[in-house]
């Protein structure tokens, strides 16, 4: 019969172990069902757009074990937890709503030991566990396209002017920016993850070591990590604080002998790097082999915009939304739903290779956007034009007016990003008027700095047709 003094350390034990963080998942309006299916969206595009290891590789059998022990530790809902592993040399890793994560080749590669690239995985179970994206995708519904300049956009056809149009899932209209998270995610994420890490039986100390690894070979912001995962500062300090509330164990894991197998095999195979990536060369030297034909297979073209034609529109038709009317050339054709839209001549928008609209290159694109405290349309307008420029570094504000566009309720401002479009540069002309509900009716006109004095009086008259209620 066990001593009353030993059932009290085992109970201390088990209130240290499952009780030491107390952090909700943030609050959204999507129920499991809902997240699981956002998720399976999400994988789809990750496989059009990135090339993944075979399910039967190795490498990936070795992470999906590893994953799985890691996830039984996990807190909170039970989510369906796969793990699949992304051949590009970049040290990243990320998780989709639902429960599907994803760890870079290079990520595996620059592990030390098993702990650390646990550690990494154990922060991604832990953003599945707080529901991160998933807020931050309800975030980006509200913002809409500001996030989507030039980014994927799994848009559809739209029939006719204005058609019947089918909803999107929320967050494809804006690429997959949904999964870049905020310093308070990241530290989050680091304090449940370091748990789940304790938990499995692992030195918990490998998570800060792989960040300090990455941060001191790369810098902040130089790896693809932590760029997507932002240092929340003092990482290390609050990680080994929330260590020291753990019962010590006698003997932690460090690394095994699957792991030292898996690293020397994946030391000599070639990842690829981003620039490949965005080329779509391994489309053609190594299509992916894990989803349904037709989605990612090798294209002929790297889904660049075509031939466009600047001449004057020879016709003119009406394009209504939800709560807006536009006039739009006769010959042009849009993509996205009724709240948000990429409107184009041929050859003006860019085609993901899941077969959607990738971003504008002569066109236009209108979305609604949420100002939060702004006081007027002019200070909503600095909000937006804020929130685009911290997705577009590059992009400087040439001029801002009040126009008398839309019943002279509109405001605009001009903008340039001199580094777009392989260094063409791309000139913005955003234009937004007020809405009944509060939030701001926006339009960018976009086109190649070359060429934009040519789409200006397409863009002027356009802008005066605009109508919003």
């Amino acid at each position: 019969m066990r001593s009353l003094l030993s059932l009290l350390a085992l109970l201390l034990v088990s209130q240290v172990s499952y009780g030491r963080v107390e952090i909700a998942p943030c609050k959204n309006n999507f129920s499991s069902e809902q997240q699981i299916e956002l998720g399976q969206k999400a994988v789809k595009q990750v496989y059009a757009e990135m090339p993944v290891l075979p399910d039967s590789n190795p490498v990936t059998k070795y992470i999906q074990q590893l994953g799985a022990k890691l996830a039984a530790q996990a807190p909170g809902q039970k989510w369906p937890y796969n793990f699949h592993v992304a051949n590009v040399a970049e040290i990243n890793a990320f998780a989709l709503p639902g429960g599907t994560i994803f760890v870079n080749l290079g990520t595996i590669q620059a592990a030390a030991n098993e702990a650390q690239l646990a550690g990494v995985m154990a922060h991604e179970i832990s953003h599945v566990v707080l529901q991160h994206s998933v807020c931050n995708a309800q975030k980006q519904q509200k913002v809409g396209l500001i996030a989507g300049l030039g980014q994927i956009a799994a848009g559809v056809l739209l029939g006719g002017a204005a058609g019947s149009l089918a909803q999107q899932g929320i967050g494809l209209t804006a690429g997959l920016g949904f999964l870049k998270m905020s310093r308070g995610a990241e530290k989050e994420a680091d304090l449940m993850g370091v748990g789940i890490l304790y938990d499995a039986g692992y030195d918990p100390h490998g998570m800060s070591q792989f960040f300090e690894t990455i941060q001191a070979k790369y810098g902040e912001g130089g790896a693809q990590f932590m760029s997507d995962h932002p240092n929340p500062g003092n990482r290390t300090e609050y990680v080994d604080k929330e260590i020291a509330s753990f019962v010590p164990k006698a003997n932690y894991v460090t690394t095994s002998p699957a792991f030292a197998k898996i690293h020397q095999q994946v030391g000599g195979m070639h990842a690829y790097t981003a620039k490949e990536v965005s080329s779509g060369v391994w489309k053609k030297q190594s299509p992916n082999q894990t989803v349904g034909a037709g989605v990612n297979q090798a294209v002929a073209q790297s889904g660049g915009a075509g031939q466009v034609d600047l001449s004057a529109p020879s016709g003119w038709k009406a394009f209504r939304g939800s709560g807006f009317s536009i006039e739009i050339p006769s010959n042009w054709q849009g993509y996205g739903n009724e709240t948000s839209a990429m409107i184009g001549p041929a050859g003006g928008i860019t085609r993901s290779a899941a077969g959607g609209a990738g971003g504008v290159v002569y066109g236009m694109l209108t979305d609604r956007y949420q100002a939060q405290g702004a006081a007027d349309i002019s200070a909503g307008l600095d909000a937006l034009v804020a929130d685009i420029r911290r997705d577009n570094p590059g992009l400087t504000v040439d001029s801002k007016t009040h126009g008398t566009a839309g019943g002279g309720a509109g405001r605009s401002v001009e903008c340039n990003n001199p580094s777009a479009n392989n260094g063409k540069g791309e000139h913005d002309w955003i234009v937004a008027f007020p809405s009944r509900d509060g939030s701001l009716r926006y339009f960018v006109f976009v086109a190649p700095t070359p060429d934009f004095e040519k789409m200006r009086p397409t863009f002027a008259r356009m802008i005066e047709t605009i109508r919003v209620e």
